[in-house]
C-alpha cells in the first residue's frame, strides 16, 4: 500500500483499491475495440458496458468527496441504468483515460478521509447507507466486474488476464 489513511477502517479497502486500479487495466489489455461491445448473441453486458459501469462508480464516489470531474460515459450510466442495446459506448482507450484520471484523485480523497466523512449518510432511491458502506460495496462490485471482464477475455479467445 502506498500511504496510510487517516481512518484505520479504510486499510483493507485501500489495498483492494490499489489492486483493482491495476487489475482493470490488465483485464482490458490487448482487447480489440471490435470485441469490446460483443455480446456473443446473449443479453450479457459486454466489456465496454462493464468497464464503463465500474468507472461510473468511481466517479460517483469521487463526487461524494467533492471531486466533480466528468467522465466520457456521458448519459450512458446515468442513474445506474443498464446496458442500452443500440448504444455506441466509448472506446476502451477513452475508458482507460477516465480510469487513469479519476483513480489517483479518488485515492487521495480516500487517504485523507476522516471518520466523520466516512460516516456520512448517502441517500439513494430506496436505501440509505454510509459513505464507508458504499465504498465497501463498490470495492466488492469492482472485483466482480473485473472477474466478468476476465471471463469475457476467455470467451472471446484472448489469453487469461495477467495478475502480475
Amino acid at each position: 500500500m502506498k500511504a496510510q489513511s487517516s481512518s484505520s477502517k479504510l486499510s483493507g479497502i485501500l489495498v483492494l483499491y490499489e489492486m483493482q486500479t491495476d487489475f482493470l487495466l490488465r483485464a482490458l489489455e490487448g482487447v480489440e475495440e471490435k470485441d469490446a461491445q460483443t455480446r456473443l448473441n446473449t443479453k450479457a453486458n459486454h466489456i465496454a458496458w462493464i468497464t464503463g459501469s465500474v468507472i461510473s462508480g468511481r466517479y460517483f464516489l469521487a463526487k461524494s468527496f467533492g471531486i466533480n470531474d466528468k467522465s466520457s460515459t456521458g448519459e450512458l450510466f446515468k442513474d445506474n441504468q443498464g446496458i442500452i442495446d443500440e448504444a455506441n459506448y466509448p472506446t476502451l482507450a477513452e475508458f482507460k483515460a477516465d480510469w487513469e484520471k479519476i483513480s489517483p484523485l479518488l485515492y487521495d480523497a480516500l487517504i485523507n478521509a476522516s471518520e466523520e466523512k466516512l460516516n456520512e449518510q448517502i441517500e439513494m432511491p430506496g436505501m440509505e447507507m454510509t459513505l464507508f458502506d458504499m465504498l465497501s460495496f463498490t470495492s466488492y462490485r469492482e472485483a466482480n466486474c473485473i472477474g466478468q471482464i476476465a471471463l469475457w477475455r476467455r470467451l472471446l479467445g484472448y489469453p487469461g488476464m495477467s495478475y502480475m
